[in-house]
């Protein structure tokens, strides 16, 4: 556990604002992530996406903005790709759209775009961007830009260093699935069918079966899934990240559904909140957020969770057995009949997905088409054996609830009538201190039911319809009670809360400056392809800054013979358990070979002393 008095930090809590960041794969997503309690929302355009299957039209995202800033919630916009010299014209146009419908900060990979002409719109490094080093992130910081979004392999004590040498914000992916390799890194899916990550068409490879032998050609293992993760779930270390530097907590998901997408966030919601009551520390944006269901992250997809690499261990990280949704342990079965199997537990439904692994150890799934307490009628019941653990991936009633869930996320308000010389004075503040006033006059007969009268002024000065507001309290201190129609009163209440949000609008933070852009030397001295330089203004951002160009990108050179398709801090060896470090003698002989679904063949290296694994063309 870090200390709140580490010294070494620096970073002022008490002035920093925390962020929970959700992802959005369209319009309608967004929405739902917003009242669900997202403090920023990450959204594609339809092009330049590391996503781009996830790409929304400009008019969706000036929706989305105008619905977000309502909450002072903030929206990004991931143009992270490398791109060629042609789109970069089109991207630079884009960037100013984005900035005059007043988006907060575009995520960017490609540094061509920062030899274009910039509105001054704040910029965030992509992950993409490999961010690996506090050289490159100080270089970064000095280059302009306001955020860089960590490694998912980054450990609390990097983190903690990077904070003590750099006064940049800092983004970490807190939830959601992981990349086998380090991002920007990744070249498996381009050199298996031209599909490039770094162009948003990631192919997901990893989640593909492959087979490893040595070198003498003796199988270690044949027909796995040796590259697919378990999804990252750090919920348990949130305070350790806040305290260690981290003002960004990022859930991945772009390509998820409605249902992932408002129970992760309502979820990291409600824990990150806790933690930041406990520490008086204040979330980036407003509105208290209400759910009618309670969140569970084991509800909604996931291939089983890990904490992957943020305490320096690795410890059965990837799932071998399987690719998909493992969903959440129900219990074993006690007995098989013919079309039935009886459970130790009752708490499946009509409609739900089960999985289980068979005795091959693979995983295979079903539907449920009756339930009878304990005893279930499943589709299939191939594979299903006594003793045999269940798993629900697919929960009915759940899904259907977070579908149909009334999400409420409303901003607090307190409402003071006074009585003054000239009338009476209405007065709404919210929880920034922007207040709105409104004034009467005295052309109002007084109530002969006095208390009557002050009951019905508060009852309809209360209510806030449906409105993104919640006046939580209504302090009335008049001596002489005047009598106003209803009517009357629901108009000045209405008044009050346009003006209130027209000051909020107003008084939006947008954080846009004119980016610094320092020509500082580049960090790494010779680029080779995988600084990923795509177009012709990458190229000379980087000479600029006295960097030596050896080799463009591998999508501009396509020269993959012997090139790293893949490098990563997972290592089959440590899944395996034959790593050099657990057992110094093995019965396999390096370099192990890796071999993919059509036979393809690939070496795999292994750097023991820094702990990565790299995968290389042949």
């Amino acid at each position: 556990m870090l200390l709140k008095s580490d010294k070494d930090l620096k970073i002022n809590w008490q002035k920093s604002e925390f962020e929970l960041l959700v992802p959005a794969n369209n319009k309608n997503i967004a929405i739902k992530a917003i009242d669900a309690g997202a403090d920023a929302v990450y959204i594609g355009y339809a092009m330049y996406s590391a996503r781009i299957q996830a790409g929304n039209s400009l008019e969706d995202i000036i929706d989305v903005v105008e619905y977000a800033h309502k909450y002072n919630v903030k929206i990004y916009i991931t143009i992270n790709t490398i791109l060629t010299d042609k789109e970069l014209q089109k991207v630079e146009k884009l960037i100013w759209k984005l900035f005059y419908i007043k988006v907060d900060g575009i995520i960017i990979q490609d540094m061509g775009i920062l030899e274009c002409n910039l509105p001054p719109i704040p910029i965030i490094a992509s992950t993409q961007c490999h961010n690996n080093t506090i050289e490159k992130i100080k270089f970064l910081e000095k280059t302009g830009f306001k955020r860089v979004i960590l490694p998912r392999e980054i450990t609390l004590s990097e983190i903690k260093e990077i904070k003590k040498n750099t006064n940049i914000e800092l983004e970490c992916f807190v939830h959601g699935a992981l990349c086998m390799s380090y991002s920007g890194q990744c070249y498996l899916s381009y050199s298996i069918g031209k599909r490039s990550a770094n162009r948003g068409e990631c192919a997901q490879p990893c989640r593909k079966q492959y087979s490893l032998k040595d070198a003498d050609g003796k199988y270690i293992i044949r027909n796995k899934y040796l590259l697919s993760l378990k999804d990252l779930n750090l919920s348990s270390k949130l305070e350790d990240l806040i305290l260690s530097g981290i003002t960004s907590f990022k859930i991945e998901g772009r390509l998820k559904n409605e249902a992932y997408v408002i129970n992760t966030t309502a979820f990291y919601r409600q824990a990150l909140d806790k933690i930041l009551n406990n520490y008086n520390f204040k979330k980036s944006s407003d509105g208290i957020c209400t759910y009618d269901f309670e969140p569970n992250l084991y509800k909604t997809f996931n291939r089983g969770y890990t904490t992957f690499n943020i305490d320096g261990t690795k410890k059965d990280i990837a799932t071998i057995n399987y690719n998909k949704s493992l969903g959440e342990y129900i219990g074993i079965v006690q007995s098989v009949k013919k079309n039935y199997f009886m459970l130790n537990t009752n708490i499946l439904n009509n409609g739900d997905g089960i999985c289980f692994f068979d005795e091959g150890k693979v995983l295979n799934g079903t539907n449920i088409n009756r339930t009878e307490g304990n005893i279930i009628f499943p589709q299939s019941i191939k594979g299903i054996k006594e003793g045999t653990k269940i798993y629900r991936n697919y929960n009915k009633e759940f899904d259907e609830k977070i579908r149909n869930s009334n999400l409420s996320r409303k901003i607090p308000l307190k409402l003071k009538v006074r009585e003054i010389n000239t009338g009476y004075m209405f007065l709404l503040t919210d929880e920034n201190n922007n207040c709105a006033c409104h004034l009467t006059s005295k052309d109002f007969d007084i109530a002969i039911n006095k208390e009557k009268a002050l009951k019905t002024l508060e009852i309809q000065l209360s209510k806030s319809g449906n409105t993104e507001f919640s006046i939580i309290k209504t302090e009335i201190k008049i001596k002489k009670v005047p009598f106003i129609k209803v009517s009357k009163i629901n108009e000045i209440r209405r008044t009050l809360t346009d003006r209130i949000r027209t000051i909020r609008n107003k008084n939006y933070k947008y954080n846009y400056r004119r980016n610094d852009i320092q020509k500082l030397n580049y960090p790494i001295e010779f680029l080779d392809f995988k600084a990923n330089i795509y177009n012709e203004k990458a190229k000379t951002f980087y000479e600029k800054r006295n960097a030596i160009i050896k080799e463009m990108a591998l999508e501009k050179e396509n020269n993959l013979k012997n090139k790293e398709v893949m490098t990563s801090k997972y290592c089959i060896k440590n899944q395996l358990g034959i790593c050099s470090k657990q057992i110094p003698i093995t019965k396999y002989k390096e370099p192990y070979i890796l071999i993919d679904e059509f036979n393809k063949e690939y070496l795999v290296e292994f750097d023991c002393k820094n702990c990565i694994m790299k995968i290389k063309n042949v």
